[in-house]
């Protein structure tokens, strides 16, 4: 594939990875002219005790302004705007995330209605709004999946029109970035499974999709092989701080390589269930990531089948024929998938209708199929992916993703030109 005529890359966290890292953010914030930092966190962090590591990591050298862990399972803007009055009413100077992608677009959406004014998050809703530097913003990622450590936009819903919004700007990246593995030592087993699929789609839509770029690829590639090299490894060893330290590692460069060159239909499906269905984001891009394989091969199957040297390594890449590798990508991705719900002892669904609640009930029913392929025309991830997606394309993917059954190939390879949107 020749390299792109344009393109631009720009990644500006700065970003400490190791053991023991936690310790270092006073003096970092330091040098940010910041001393009073509110946390931002949910009751589930809270629960394990992980913030009261980070608190005894800061030692007396900082005055914490406010601990605010009332952060849903999905980030909301009202939550946003009651966080941010209190970040006011603290004299707060700072913030320090401490958790996933939901308190990470949480704390992204309060630093901007923090530092540039007003009530409510909605006012800055779509792209352009945020023009000038927020208040120091510190994140401290509790899941190696998200990447939102890295990332230059922030997604939060608005329940009453049933949307995730999207707070796009450079401005939003955080300034500091702590990798640290005790942080994800805790986390439980399908969770880390699902946090690391979802870095996983990032960095596999990152490299094919149509902003794909060579420092972008770099990222990802190297994500998607640490990945598959750790994940089960993990699993099987939940106190490999080495191991979690490669998956968190792989999160921030999937991270990097999303935000430069932007994803595709796995997104767009799955903001999609996100929003309509409250599937957790990890869980429907591990179920709708071979697909979204799947229906890009008449697109890009050459790029999708080097792929295989990160997912299985050199010697079954040089085994395997060309022609065979793209399909070979999907089925190492199905397998993995497999692999995960035996090592979660069922807990990881391989498609959508083994994704249910706490209570046992199914989240996704078969008669909500054609509308979630319906909403998919409100996002814009839809928009970067290398084949045309509508809603008719939407609902047959969705149809084989709730069963779990490969798509047929000859009906979702169109053929023609892509569509210029």
């Amino acid at each position: 594939m020749p390299l792109p005529s344009f393109y631009d890359f720009c990644c500006r966290v700065k970003t400490i990875s190791g053991i023991n890292t936690l310790e270092q953010i006073p003096s970092q914030l330091a040098n940010m002219k910041a001393g009073r930092p509110m946390i931002i966190s949910d009751k589930g962090v809270a629960a394990t005790g992980l913030i009261q590591v980070v608190i005894q990591a800061l030692g007396d050298q900082l005055q914490i302004g406010e601990v605010y862990d009332q952060v849903p399972v999905d980030s909301d803007y009202r939550v946003v705007d009651d966080a941010a009055k209190i970040y006011r009413t603290k004299g707060c100077d700072a913030i320090i995330a401490v958790g996933g992608g939901s308190v990470i677009d949480t704390a992204k959406g309060v630093n901007i209605v923090a530092s540039l004014g007003g009530d409510t998050l909605l006012d800055y809703e779509g792209l352009g709004t945020v023009k000038r530097k927020l208040k120091p913003l510190v994140v401290v990622p509790t899941t190696a999946g998200t990447g939102s450590e890295m990332t230059l936009v922030a997604v939060i819903a608005d329940p009453d029109r049933k949307i995730k919004m999207l707070f796009p700007s450079y401005f939003i990246l955080p300034d500091l970035a702590v990798i640290d593995p005790r942080m994800t030592k805790t986390l439980p087993a399908a969770l880390t499974a699902s946090t690391a699929m979802d870095a996983m789609t990032h960095a596999c839509e990152a490299y094919y999709c149509l902003e794909k770029n060579p420092l972008s690829d770099s990222f990802a590639f190297r994500a998607i092989q640490l990945i598959s090299q750790h994940l089960l490894k993990v699993l099987q060893n939940p106190a490999d701080l080495q191991g979690r330290l490669a998956l968190a590692n792989a999160s921030a460069m999937a991270g990097i390589a999303f935000s430069n060159s932007m994803v595709g239909m796995v997104h767009n499906l799955g903001h999609t269930v996100g929003a309509l269905c409250h599937v957790p984001h990890g869980v429907a891009m591990s179920i709708f990531l071979p697909y979204g394989l799947e229906y890009n091969l008449h697109r890009c199957a050459d790029i999708i089948g080097e792929l295989l040297f990160a997912l299985a390594g050199p010697e079954i890449f040089a085994a395997t024929p060309k022609s065979e590798r793209p399909e070979k990508v999907v089925t190492f991705i199905r397998q993995m998938n497999q692999d995960l719900h035996t090592a979660t002892t069922g807990k990881h669904p391989r498609c959508l209708k083994e994704v249910v609640d706490r209570n046992g009930a199914q989240l996704v029913s078969q008669s909500m199929l054609p509308a979630i392929a319906e909403a998919i025309m409100l996002d814009g991830a839809r928009l970067t992916n290398p084949e045309e997606f509508l809603p008719t394309d939407a609902l047959t993917v969705l149809s084989n993703a709730w069963e779990g059954s490969p798509l047929d190939l000859k009906k979702v390879n169109k053929g023609g030109s892509k569509v210029n949107y």
